[in-house]
């Protein structure tokens, strides 16, 4: 391969795309590949009150920064590093520091939406969609949310019924054609994942 291998991995909310991206990872010499979580680009807040970002609908595509997460993407394609933004999901912001990522042979960009822009999808040499049952989503999100997040039980369903849902069926769910391979069951699936590791440990070693 002249340019890093771009490997895209979606799904709804809670249904184990960030355990496929974690475990496809570990598969590979971790020395030649990176994470890039499309929630790291959430949109800056700083101008708003704390109140006010509450309220913003954070599974809405508007909600996230794809220019700059496009451009961080082009930098790792040509070899240049970036500075990855860091989101608080307890202050519903980004944080002053970022980190420092440098490019790999193999970049995972993993994110509910990321399918949605024909800019990435341009940019990714494989696609993946993580396909599970939307009660076995909701119960993760709950437990994530609550245990991760600082998030209480009634807030968590609210912001489900209100957004989640309502967003994954317009924006995420329509995104499943596009994808090269569907995996049902999310991270449980160990023979898909394993065969998609294998097939990118071939094309590298091409």
């Amino acid at each position: 391969m002249d340019r890093p291998i771009l490997i895209g991995i979606t799904g709804g909310t809670g249904s184990g795309k960030s355990t496929v991206a974690k475990e496809i990872f570990r598969s590979l010499d971790e020395k030649n590949a990176v994470i890039i979580e499309q929630d790291s680009y959430y949109k800056d807040q700083s101008s708003l009150t704390f109140q006010e970002r509450m309220k913003t609908n954070y599974d809405h595509p508007f909600a996230f920064d794809n220019d700059l997460l496009i451009e961080h993407l082009k930098c790792l394609l040509k070899g240049q590093p970036i500075r990855k933004p860091i989101y608080d999901f307890e202050i519903h912001n980004r944080k002053k520091e970022t980190v420092l990522v440098y490019p790999q042979h193999i970049i995972i960009l993993e994110g509910i939406l990321i399918l949605g822009d024909e800019r990435i999808r341009n940019l990714l040499d494989i696609k993946i969609f993580v396909d599970t049952d939307s009660d076995v989503r909701v119960i993760r999100r709950i437990m994530r949310d609550i245990n991760e997040r600082g998030r209480s039980l009634d807030s968590v369903i609210t912001q489900y019924m209100r957004t989640v849902r309502p967003a994954h069926m317009q924006f995420v769910e329509p995104t499943k054609k596009y994808a090269d391979i569907i995996i049902p069951e999310g991270g449980y699936n160990k023979v898909a994942i394993d065969i998609i590791s294998t097939k990118i440990k071939s094309i590298i070693n091409k």
